[in-house]
C-alpha cells in the first residue's frame, strides 16, 4: 500500500514546510515593521505579507482533499506532478504579492488552474471507481476493446 501513496505523502509533506515557510515570512514581518499579535495591519509591506499568507492557508486544505483523492483514484503519478505545480504556484503568488500586489495575480491564476485540474482528474477517478464497482462498467476495459 505504501507504494501507492509515496509521493503524495512526499508532496504533501513539501506543502506542511512551504505553509510554515509562509508562516516564519510572517513573523520575520511582524518583527521587521514592529506589528504585535493580534495586530494584522500596518505597512502595506506587511499587510501583502500577512495576506498572502493567509490566502495561501485558506487554500491548503483544498489542495491536500484534491491531491490525495487524485492520487488514490486516479494516478498517483499525475497527481503528486500537479502537487508540485501547485507548490511551485502558491511559492510564486507568495513571492510576488510580498513584492507587490498586482505580481500576484498570474501564479494565482496559474494555482486555480491547477486546482480545477486536480477536480477533474478526481472527479474522472471516482467515477470510474463508481461505475466499475457499483454498475459493473469498465471504461478503460471498453476503451482499449
Amino acid at each position: 500500500m505504501l507504494d501507492q501513496i509515496h509521493w503524495l505523502a512526499a508532496v504533501t509533506v513539501l506543502g506542511v514546510l512551504e505553509q510554515a515557510y509562509f508562516i516564519l515570512q510572517v513573523i520575520y514581518a511582524r518583527r521587521l515593521f514592529g506589528i504585535s499579535p493580534p495586530k494584522t495591519s500596518g505597512p502595506p509591506e506587511f499587510e501583502r505579507i500577512f495576506r498572502a499568507q493567509v490566502n495561501s492557508s485558506e487554500y491548503f486544505p483544498i489542495f491536500l482533499a484534491l491531491l490525495w483523492q487524485a492520487g488514490l483514484f486516479f494516478h498517483q503519478g499525475l497527481a503528486a506532478a500537479l502537487g508540485l505545480l501547485y507548490l511551485y504556484a502558491r511559492y510564486c503568488y507568495f513571492m510576488g504579492y510580498k513584492a507587490s500586489s498586482s505580481e500576484r495575480v498570474a501564479p494565482i491564476y496559474f494555482s486555480a488552474g491547477v486546482l480545477w485540474i486536480l477536480i477533474a482528474v478526481s472527479a474522472l477517478g471516482i467515477l470510474h471507481f463508481f461505475l466499475s464497482h457499483y454498475v459493473g462498467l469498465n471504461i478503460l476495459q471498453r476503451l482499449t476493446a
